[in-house]
């Protein structure tokens, strides 16, 4: 089996794309995403959690990678995906089946500073081995391109293999114990405090005498830590405190991580239905769960949060409108 990673071009030449996908699945009850994703640690990660359905997937390794650039990203990274999922083999249930893991920049002009040298304007990756939970299921599955004269019914065999002692592995493997992440040495914000209430004050009088109705302002915050911050105890952190957002990480390379927890859904698209879910505002959280639902109550009934949401709903139905 001559089997491995595919990178695929910016716009591949239609056809027959370079290899043929081929995916084996196996049912892996008492593997938990998190021991999936610490024994990964040095490899290539990704994680997602949807806050409002019961399936949560991980990944590791690098099947294929998918990269884009410009205006046209999103319709390349479309042609590349379908080049890569034509005349794939599959052998497992719908949920478990591959799928990449990935993201788009919002500005078609984005060039990558050193914070984000790793990641593309169009990014996405089928991870080599991948976890789905689903209700009360659980999968693993490993996705391999073959060279396309190889016969997948002579691979299928080789690839259950290798899946099966990967699962037989994880199943007698017990996840590291947490090491502690001590606090941050440092906090730097590159931006001034005098430039930034500069930008505050700008905004604010651009919309009391001109034209622009809402203004976003955001500056970077740098935490300086003494040693390797610990994605997965963040993770941990982030699944305990915010089951409500979506929680994601995107490690296309090892020690390069984007994660985070949103409770905002920018786009679900299935078949010819869109659906987006936007929030507006912000208050700052209490110091118990008592404090943030009376807070929380505040942030919903506040006329300053209403008209800001009402802003957001009313520019998304513009962009929506046929």
């Amino acid at each position: 089996m001559k089997s491995g990673r595919m990178q695929l071009p910016l716009a591949p030449s239609p056809g027959t794309p370079a290899g043929r996908l081929v995916s084996y699945s196996l049912p892996s009850p008492g593997i938990t995403p998190a021991g999936f994703l610490q024994h990964a640690l040095g490899h290539e990660r990704f994680y997602w959690q949807d806050a409002r359905q019961p399936i949560t997937y991980a990944g590791f390794g690098v099947a294929a990678e998918l990269f884009a650039w410009g205006e046209n990203r999103f319709s390349d990274i479309h042609r590349q995906a379908a080049a890569l999922f034509a005349g794939a083999v599959r052998q497992g249930p719908a949920p478990a089946g591959p799928r990449l893991i990935g993201g788009f920049a919002f500005r078609d002009d984005f060039t990558p500073d050193n914070t984000w040298t790793e990641f593309h304007p169009a990014h996405f990756i089928l991870p080599h081995f991948q976890l789905v939970q689903s209700g009360g299921d659980c999968w693993l599955t490993i996705n391999a391109i073959l060279p396309a004269d190889e016969d997948p019914a002579g691979t299928l065999p080789q690839l259950a293999a290798a899946l099966q002692a990967r699962h037989d592995w994880l199943r007698q493997q017990l996840p590291p114990a947490p090491a502690g992440m001590p606090p941050p040495a440092g906090i730097h914000y590159p931006l001034s405090l005098a430039d930034w209430t500069a930008k505050i004050n700008d905004a604010t009088g651009q919309m009391a005498g001109g034209p622009l109705q809402k203004v976003v302002l955001s500056r970077v915050c740098e935490l300086r830590y003494p040693g390797r911050v610990d994605v997965d105890q963040a993770l941990a952190y982030l699944d305990d405190h915010y089951p409500g957002c979506y929680r994601f990480l995107f490690e296309p390379r090892p020690g390069h991580a984007f994660f985070g927890a949103s409770p905002e859904l920018l786009a679900q698209v299935r078949g010819d239905q869109v659906a987006t879910m936007a929030l507006a505002g912000s208050i700052g959280r209490g110091a118990t769960p008592a404090e943030d639902t009376r807070l929380a109550a505040e942030l919903l009934a506040g006329d300053k949060e209403q008209r800001e949401h009402q802003m957001v709903v009313a520019a998304i139905r513009r962009r929506l409108a046929p």
